[in-house]
């Protein structure tokens, strides 16, 4: 089952392939799909909210490149709060089709001045909070999209904020945040500010807004009006069309927006300053790229999860995956262990890059570490303490970390039992909190492939700015036992789950995906990739095939819980599977939909379109032309 290139494995390749003959069964297939594949010749503009999947629609009518398209879908996505909004992060990633490159935009926020693990331990926490001013980092989103704004795109900030102002003034809002409001209003009415924006019925049996009502939110009007206000002005000092919209830009971080942003976050027990406003700033960065079988798999570095995908991609690409047969029990141990291996080393060794001590990213990244890595899969029954491995040695150092590296186990993060619906609902929604996706492509051959986050339901909105807070705080570790490189400190960005993704092949763009959700993301995004490539399906066929979830992990949210040997299968996975998977000790619960969602784009050179998908559930919604 492997290639000659690795026939250094010889050591387990007959255990595995024992494993194989015992345990092959018949494979599960997608199935027909629910939604139907979008074709587009000239654009495609998918995000996770139909209205914003217009106001993507509206810039590409008026010229827009696909930069400006998805900030215009940025926009909306944060006016229509539910999984974020406004104060929150951005992750981008930008194919520029005259220069080839991807390039990355990170706009996550930093810890304020004040927070160190001091101050959590003293106040009885083990990790810094899910809600409230003190889960809050700096807000990123709007920098995020400024900058990509001048520096990729053609159209002015006035032009893609226009669809978001629109909706300031007030939108018909859509069920699933309606009643997102209405179950968190006992904690949004901790917040004033949130208070008067989300619950307009205070008193009343649902003091949130009903689906179908105009929903007006004029603080937020202001600030974005203020905005494209500063680029005019600037335009009209004879800034040219960059230095107007960076006009904006620091408005929003140095000038009186700022000043009311730190009024409300103090005034409600926040610790932001304007100097960390000032001082933060948006990288434009260079992504980090496997190569699976000669496709290159670009991701963001590991302020965010997404080399974990490259990391698994690296192991899997010495097995012969497709003789296994598409979530098959064997196929699905395999994905499974793999997963937690990466994991575990994203749990120990990812942090903000542009903070010390310095991650070992070459050594995580290399092909010989994988396939160390790989010796260390048990093909008979899963290991629920899986360890972080060594990657030191890969670029020619000593792990400095060895002593804590040692006494590290998943298992002890592992809590009680759980035990009720609400206790495993409440720990499912940790792990997959917050985020949407945005893809957008155009005819000229620009991508972007995004995932926003923060300031998700229910929110803290800072003063009269409307602006929603982040609580990405809570990512952080307050122990360097957890991991040395994600311990809370003033001016340092908290590792976050948030990964968009895309793939070149043959030196021209293959596929733009992205998902929502926390820490199943990256496990979606490899298993819709090799779906694409190992299966042969096409773009809405990965979106909505069967998933399968691994929990071994940590979460990255409120008490950072693990749940080893959970595995989550779709409801219509045959029983033969499911009674040799617990067999192999895995504790397993069903679905009917554990594909995401994502959201997609497939390039079809032969035929000069675009197909775009997102998954049959949720309101991941698309429009091509």
């Amino acid at each position: 089952m492997f290639s000659d290139k690795n026939s250094i494995f010889k050591e387990w390749k007959v255990a595995l392939l024992l494993f194989i003959f015992i345990f092959a069964s018949t494979s599960v297939s997608p199935g027909r799909t629910e939604k139907p594949v979008l074709h587009g010749r000239h654009w495609v503009a998918i995000t996770g909210k139909p209205l914003a999947a217009t106001a993507g629609a509206m810039i590409f009518q008026q010229g827009g490149n696909a930069v400006d398209a998805a900030c215009a879908m940025l926009g909306a996505t944060c006016t229509m709060y539910d999984v974020l909004s406004w104060g929150g992060e951005t992750q981008v990633l930008i194919y520029n089709p005259h220069t080839k490159k991807v390039y990355g935009i990170n706009a996550l926020g930093v810890a304020p001045t004040g927070i160190t693990p001091e101050f959590f331990k003293e106040k009885g926490m083990e990790y810094p909070p899910a809600y409230g001013p003190l889960a809050a980092v700096t807000p990123g989103t709007p920098g995020g999209l400024i900058v990509m704004l001048a520096e990729f795109g053609t159209l002015s900030l006035k032009d893609v904020l226009e669809p978001s102002i629109q909706m300031a003034k007030g939108y018909p809002i859509e069920k699933q945040l309606a009643d997102s409001i209405e179950r968190g209003k006992e904690r949004i009415k901790e917040w004033p500010y949130s208070k008067k924006v989300l619950l307009p019925h205070l008193g009343e049996e649902r003091e949130a807004p009903h689906p179908g009502e105009i929903f007006r939110q004029p603080d937020l009007l202001d600030t974005l009006e203020k905005l494209v206000e500063a680029e005019q002005k600037a335009l009209d000092e004879g800034k040219n069309r960059k230095e107007a919209i960076y006009a904006a830009y620091d408005r929003f971080y140095k000038g009186d927006i700022a000043e009311e942003f730190v009024r409300g976050c103090q005034e409600q027990g926040g610790l932001i300053t304007m100097e960390d406003l000032a001082n933060w700033k948006v990288y434009i960065e260079e992504p980090v790229m496997t190569k699976y079988k000669e496709i290159e798999v670009y991701k963001l570095t590991h302020w965010v999860q997404g080399p974990v995908l490259l990391q698994m991609l690296n192991m899997l690409e010495n097995i012969d995956l497709k003789s296994m047969g598409y979530n098959s029990v064997n196929y699905i141990h395999a994905l499974y262990q793999v997963m937690n291996l990466a994991y575990a080393d994203r749990d120990f060794y990812y942090g903000d890059p542009y903070f010390p001590p310095q991650e070992p990213i070459k050594g995580l990244l290399s092909k010989e570490y994988a396939k160390e890595r790989l010796k260390k899969i048990n093909w008979n029954v899963n290991d629920p303490d899986v360890k972080p491995g060594d990657p030191y040695p890969f670029e020619g150092k000593k792990n400095p970390y060895l002593d804590l590296l040692e006494k590290w186990s998943n298992v002890g993060s592992q809590k009680k039992e759980m035990q009720t619906e609400a206790e495993v609902s409440t720990f499912e929604e940790a792990f997959t909190a917050g985020t949407t996706s945005i893809q957008a492509t155009d005819k000229e051959g620009w991508i972007v492939s995004a995932t926003p986050s923060g300031g998700w339901i229910p929110v803290c909105i800072a003063g009269k700015t409307g602006i929603g807070m982040s609580q990405r705080m809570q990512s952080f570790v307050l122990d360097e036992a957890k991991n040395p490189f994600n311990v809370v400190a003033p001016g340092k960005r908290p590792r976050a789950t948030l990964t968009p993704s895309l793939a070149i092949k043959d030196g021209k763009p293959f596929l733009s995906f992205a998902v929502q959700a926390g820490d199943t993301q990256d496990q979606n995004m490899l298993q819709f990739f090799l779906n694409v490539v190992e299966f042969g399906m096409n773009v809405q066929e990965a979106c909505e095939a069967a998933n399968i979830v691994s929990y071994q992990m940590q979460s990255s949210f409120d008490e950072h819980v693990a749940s080893p040997g959970r595995l989550r299968l779709n409801e219509k996975v045959p029983q033969k599977i499911r009674d040799n998977l617990a067999d192999m000790g895995y504790k397993l619960d069903y679905r009917k939909y554990t594909s995401g969602p994502i959201t997609a784009i497939y390039y079809d050179w032969k035929h000069g379109t675009f197909w775009g998908g997102a998954s049959n559930f949720g309101e991941d919604y698309g429009i091509a032309w």
